[in-house]
């Protein structure tokens, strides 16, 4: 395997026409051109969608969105750079928060995220690689911890219809939730209320013990791990 395109290589003619090979076939530029996994979460604030290419982030700014949020991490990349460059010369705000897919998320990831909802300029699209997994974890939180939606209710975002698979190991993030909605139906908790929540998530919550007790199903892991390979 190459290694990755450098930040110095991204600044050549040569180096950016690697960083596009990148983007459309080792991350699957090209199918995203098939399959448009994009979706509102909140009327005129939130949108979720896949890695983004610098045309589709110009129409993006369009459309009036003022912050980009990256859910993969600034690893050096091809796609994380052309991502980079086309936000700063679009004026787009770009944003790395980096969450896990195969994780249940830390507290620290949680609370970053209530932290980042209310620091960020809205219109605000959030994107991972595929739109599916990890964007359907912090469009669960964003209902949840900025909209006011009942837990329950926002992990709606955590679906087949958007891709996401909970029989796989992806799925210890519904699993992570799960285990509050136990917990505060058992206690008589409001599953709208953040401070319950997040008093759960620092006295209560153990995301190893989380991680450690959820089995995905043969057939889920199969598509997660080998079929779709996901990030």
């Amino acid at each position: 395997m190459a290694d990755p395109v450098t930040r110095e290589e991204f600044a050549t003619p040569a180096g950016r026409r690697r960083a596009w090979r990148e983007l459309m076939f080792a991350d699957h530029g090209a199918l995203r051109l098939f399959y448009r996994n994009v979706h509102e979460i909140a009327p005129g604030r939130m949108w979720r969608s896949y890695q983004p290419s610098p045309g589709q982030l110009r129409r993006w700014r369009e459309r009036g969105v003022k912050t980009v949020v990256n859910l993969r991490g600034d690893k050096p990349s091809g796609f994380y750079f052309l991502e980079e460059d086309a936000c700063r010369r679009l004026g787009l705000r770009l944003v790395t928060f980096r969450v896990f897919s195969r994780e249940a998320p830390s507290r620290e990831i949680l609370h970053g995220a209530r932290r980042l909802f209310d620091e960020i300029e809205y219109p605000a699209l959030m994107h991972c690689k595929s739109g599916a997994d990890r964007v359907g974890l912090m469009a669960t939180l964003f209902l949840f911890l900025h909209e006011g939606v009942p837990l329950d209710a926002a992990m709606r975002q955590l679906s087949w219809r958007y891709g996401h698979i909970r029989h796989g190991k992806t799925g210890v993030i519904d699993r992570a939730f799960e285990d509050y909605i136990d917990y505060a139906r058992r206690a008589g908790k409001s599953l709208s209320s953040v401070d319950d929540f997040f008093e759960w998530v620092d006295g209560v919550y153990d995301p190893a013990r989380v991680k450690a007790a959820f089995m995905g199903s043969w057939w889920g892991n199969l598509l997660t791990e080998r079929v779709l390979r996901r990030e």
